[in-house]
């Protein structure tokens, strides 16, 4: 067990438990008499999370933006000429950092804009070798060579891209410094719950085996304690013979019950994993927009799905 995930566990007793169901009181949403967003500065987020951190420390003081449609990982989306014009126009570009934005490759954005929120604990970003080239049944091949790039799914992580979004606002908004960071607040205290309660849970089921159908969890499994083996399989798509032989090559030595998924797999899927005694749990990233909810109670829903493995 590592010494960063000993020191959080008993961190986790010395805070003061609060329940996000009074935390989380939904002040974050958009409000309906929201200012003229040409009297705003343009921030654009290049990821679901970061919209959400934006949204609750910034509100209506910004012009927020999140372009990737639903249903597209925002890691591979590729934006529009327009989105890429807003984008060079943005008084802000927040960015996950850590590889994770592959298309920034292939677009021209101004330097002096774009906020790295991964640059502050860079000496804790993960290096993948080895990765598999494959596509995710849209027709972009790509592979997980370089930086695992879901930073936040290790809570102490997203904490601190909060506060670099915050950080950030700050430096756009002088003026309002003391609204931002007092909106900033509630947001770090339920991000600090969900890592303790992340813990607990990760404590219940320490030592079990866990298969993941996505490297997508370096960040959890490294924060948490958890032991993984990741195949390269996707929801939407049937494992064919190849990648049935992955996971029975993984099985004798990592004999896992369970596997963990970004969304629902196929039900043919689930049935062949069900006949090898393998029960398929979803744990979202969430890296776009959910269909319900929010981040928040996504992360909820993840640590309730990993306390029924126990």
């Amino acid at each position: 067990m590592n010494q960063l995930f000993l020191t959080r566990i008993f961190g986790g007793i010395a805070l003061a438990t609060c329940l996000l169901s009074s935390c989380h009181d939904g002040s974050h949403r958009e409000s309906e008499g929201a200012q003229d967003s040409s009297d705003r500065p343009l921030v654009h987020a290049s990821s679901y999370p970061l919209y959400y951190f934006a949204q609750r420390i910034g509100g209506d003081l910004i012009d927020l933006r999140f372009d990737t449609p639903a249903g597209i990982d925002p890691a591979i989306w590729q934006p529009s000429d327009d989105t890429v014009a807003s984008m060079q126009q943005a008084d802000q570009i927040l960015m996950n950092g850590a590889e994770y934005e592959t298309w920034l490759t292939q677009v021209s954005l101004p330097t002096n804009t774009r906020v790295d929120t991964s640059r502050a604990y860079s000496s804790r970003l993960i290096s993948i070798t080895g990765g598999v080239t494959h596509s995710h049944g849209d027709g972009i091949v790509h592979s997980h060579d370089g930086l695992a790039a879901t930073t936040w799914l290790d809570m102490d992580l997203a904490k601190r891209q909060a506060e670099a979004v915050r950080d950030a606002l700050i430096k756009l908004l002088p003026d309002a410094e003391a609204h931002l960071k007092t909106a900033a607040e509630p947001l770090l205290t339920e991000i600090d719950e969900l890592d303790h309660q992340m813990i607990e849970a990760a404590t219940l089921i320490a030592g079990i085996p866990l298969l993941t159908s996505h490297p997508l969890y370096q960040y959890l499994a490294k924060a948490y304690g958890l032991d993984i083996e990741t195949v390269h399989w996707e929801p939407s798509i049937v494992p064919d013979a190849e990648g049935i032989a992955e996971l029975d090559t993984i099985l004798p030595e990592h004999p896992a019950q369970w596997m963990l998924w970004e969304a629902t797999p196929d039900p043919q899927t689930e049935a062949l994993l069900k006949a090898k005694g393998i029960v398929s749990i979803v744990f979202d990233p969430c890296g776009n927009r959910p269909e319900n909810g929010d981040w928040m109670s996504v992360m909820q829903q993840n640590i309730t799905a990993l306390r029924a493995l126990k």
